[in-house]
């Protein structure tokens, strides 16, 4: 399997901390690949970096086969990375239809368009219902879903999802794992980072463990799931 993304030697500097010390690792194309540590760990920090909204001090980020490292954000959602950031960040005075249209800004096909929101509609039935609805109105459920839609629309190579099960109720998170599970089938990579290790670690084809910004594990998801250290550190309920 080729690898659609390649982290290598990685290092962010927040002032004088580094947040980042030297990671290297890589998503194969059709992949679900999860980040899993404690907050502080450098997770968010590493989806920043990747896709452009943080400065990385050394090391390189492929993409592609292109070198994508100091490349600001809004250029590498035509390439095909989308973002789905922590805390949803819906545009919460705009209906749910304008911001999946806001999701397809990059495109210019209306028609191509048209079908995508057809797409997510049919992979998200609740958007649809509530299609005209303020999007500040929604539950955090639906605004997760919402933001995923919204990623969807650019139509990613690479989904990469931050924290997405952040403050959902139980029934949500098995929901958005199921969903992030079809939008992997359908031919989308993605690289998750998620605080329910369990979770992450239940759907991940492979997993990389971070600490104070450096990976610690990494391995097959399944195996990593009976590691006596991650057991310990991050399964224990």
């Amino acid at each position: 399997m080729a690898a659609i993304l390649e982290v290598k030697d990685l290092q962010v500097y927040y002032g004088v901390i580094q947040a980042l010390k030297g990671i290297s690792f890589e998503v194969n194309q059709g992949e679900i690949i999860a980040l899993i540590g404690a907050n502080g760990a450098g997770k968010t920090t590493t989806l920043q970096t990747i896709t452009g909204m943080i400065p990385s001090k050394g090391g390189s980020i492929i993409y592609d086969g292109q070198d994508i490292t100091r490349m600001p954000g809004y250029k590498l959602v035509p390439m095909g990375i989308a973002h789905v950031p922590e805390g949803r960040r819906v545009f919460a005075e705009m209906s749910v239809l304008q911001n999946l249209k806001l999701g397809a800004y990059t495109r210019s096909n209306k028609n191509e368009i048209e079908e995508t929101i057809k797409m997510v509609y049919e992979r998200f039935p609740r958007l649809e219902e509530r299609k005209n609805q303020m999007a500040g109105t929604l539950s955090g459920g639906e605004q997760q879903m919402l933001a995923m839609g919204r990623a969807l629309m650019s139509h990613p190579k690479l989904i990469v999802m931050d924290e997405p099960s952040m403050g959902l109720s139980p029934i949500y998170v098995n929901e958005i794992f199921d969903i992030i599970q079809e939008i992997n089938k359908s031919g989308t990579t993605v690289l998750l980072v998620e605080q329910n290790a369990k979770k992450a670690l239940s759907i991940a084809d492979k997993a990389y463990v971070l600490e104070t910004g450096n990976i610690v594990l990494s391995g097959d998801a399944k195996e990593l799931m009976n590691n006596d250290r991650v057991k310990k550190a991050y399964l224990s309920e």
